[in-house]
């Protein structure tokens, strides 16, 4: 298995995690966004978005999306919930990531730390932060209740908002407020096969 990824990438990171935590043999294609070497007509054939995460498996096939990605690695293992109901938690919360999460704390870290906070961003830079700090207070009362965002079972979900949630600081995003969000961050790195965030 080939992975197309940017290792500073939360979406990519997602996908190197899973990887790891369960031991997938793999080939790392790290690719550079800013060279546009996911606009090449080689990688645009294989994905025609010219987006990564991108796998490209033994007989060629190949998945893009990382919440798709991590879903198919981890298939039948216990990142996700055999019970239907906690299954589709892990999901509801993974579909929260994408639409309520990553468009403003990715966003945001994107600008800061890719782009140095040019001037004609800074207004939308901080427009980001009210609904980037509603999801961040979602989570928080979740994990009030519970370790995991599905309950005691460590899953998809978690992984999920773990990978920008745990670098939003770099997105000027204060975490010290969050204490529950703090402690859930902490159990994720001490799980086994656990890999930073590399860059």
């Amino acid at each position: 298995m080939i992975v197309y990824g940017d290792s500073m990438s939360g979406n990519c990171y997602k996908v190197q995690l899973v990887l790891n935590l369960l031991g997938i043999e793999h080939v790392w294609q790290e690719m550079n966004i800013a060279k546009g070497e996911t606009q090449t007509p080689e990688f645009l054939a294989k994905n025609p978005q010219g987006k990564i995460p991108l796998i490209e498996l033994d007989d060629g096939s190949v998945l893009s999306e990382s919440n798709a990605i991590i879903g198919y690695l981890a298939e039948g293992s216990m990142l996700i919930p055999i019970d239907a109901y906690n299954k589709a938690k892990m999901y509801q919360w993974m579909f929260f990531e994408q639409y309520s999460h990553e468009p403003y704390i990715a966003v945001a870290r994107f600008i800061q730390l890719y782009l140095g906070l040019p001037e004609d961003r800074l207004a939308e830079y901080h427009s980001l932060h009210a609904k980037g700090h509603k999801a961040l207070a979602a989570m928080e009362a979740e994990l009030a209740k519970q370790p995991f965002l599905c309950g005691s079972q460590f899953t998809l979900a978690d992984i999920a908002l773990f990978a920008y949630t745990h670098v939003a600081h770099q997105g000027g995003f204060d975490l010290t407020h969050y204490p529950q969000i703090n402690k859930w961050l902490l159990r994720i790195k001490q799980q086994a096969s656990f890999v930073p965030m590399k860059g």
